[in-house]
């Protein structure tokens, strides 16, 4: 496959698609044959907010998942070369970009800027520059962050609200669509100024539309592989171990059944005897 996609000219710099959309639909797979947690869709279809624990652990969780990007994206050079601070300033404009552009979305379909969604949309920025950081120019990567990050909120709740898939933390938006969301800005925003001889120019910048169809292939097939892989692999898990504990043990918590001890002491309504 991956042999394929070379003789295509589809590229991916550092994994929008390799690394983030891979995991991605393999776990929208997983999400779908799992089924939702308890209480989250009511019989009316409508569904539930179940909210996280602690906003403060999860802002400190992005914020060093996106000081460790720089050794994601800029590290890709495998080389300490000039490319990289081009790299890491797309990286960051694009991550910024996407916290904006999420929170105001959310502002303007909610009533409130939600701050779960501002940092999902870190997130989706840095995801959606992973691809094209060192083939794109600062202007564009602002573009494709500001985008990811409309898209990882309109997503969230697509998949919520229509589709019933319960993904907690949102990871098929952040690295499933803004993953694709990357790697075919690729096709639209690639300069070959910044990387000659590989990439070429993008359809923005009159190369027509060869890279962004080689981009759109590598998108839809590893998409259909991981869907197919997926479904086989979590049905296979679930004929021979199972997937779901009992409804019991959901209640009262895997930290106590696996490990004996709550997580949080005094937040249980169970004993861990």
């Amino acid at each position: 496959m991956a042999v394929g996609f070379l003789l295509l000219g589809m590229w991916d710099f550092a994994g929008s698609t390799v690394v983030h959309s891979t995991g991605a639909w393999v776990a929208l797979a997983g999400a779908i044959m799992l089924g939702p947690r308890l209480g989250k869709y009511n019989k009316d279809g409508s569904s539930n907010v179940i909210s996280g624990h602690n906003i403060p652990l999860a802002a400190l969780g992005v914020f060093i998942l996106w000081f460790g990007w720089y050794g994601f994206n800029p590290g890709s050079t495998m080389a300490a070369v000039g490319d990289i601070a081009h790299i890491a300033t797309t990286t960051t404009l694009a991550a910024g970009a996407g916290a904006v552009a999420a929170m105001f979305t959310s502002w303007i379909l909610f009533g409130k800027p939600d701050i779960s969604m501002a940092l999902n949309g870190v997130l989706a920025g840095l995801v959606a520059i992973t691809a094209p950081c060192a083939f794109v120019s600062a202007g564009s990567s602002v573009i494709i962050g500001l985008v990811g990050g409309v898209l990882v909120v309109l997503s969230v709740v697509a998949l919520d609200k229509i589709f019933h898939v319960d993904d907690p933390v949102g990871a098929v938006s952040v690295h499933g669509v803004c993953g694709a969301w990357g790697t075919l800005s690729l096709g639209l925003f690639a300069q070959d100024v910044f990387s000659p001889g590989t990439t070429g120019n993008g359809l923005f910048f009159g190369g027509g539309f060869k890279l962004l169809f080689a981009q759109a292939i590598g998108v839809v097939s590893v998409m259909a592989w991981c869907l197919i892989t997926g479904f086989i692999l979590f049905y296979a898990i679930n004929k021979i171990v199972g997937l779901r504990v009992t409804e019991e043990e959901e209640l009262r918590g895997l930290d106590i059944d696996e490990h004996g001890m709550e997580a949080y002491s005094g937040f249980q309504i169970f004993s861990n005897q």
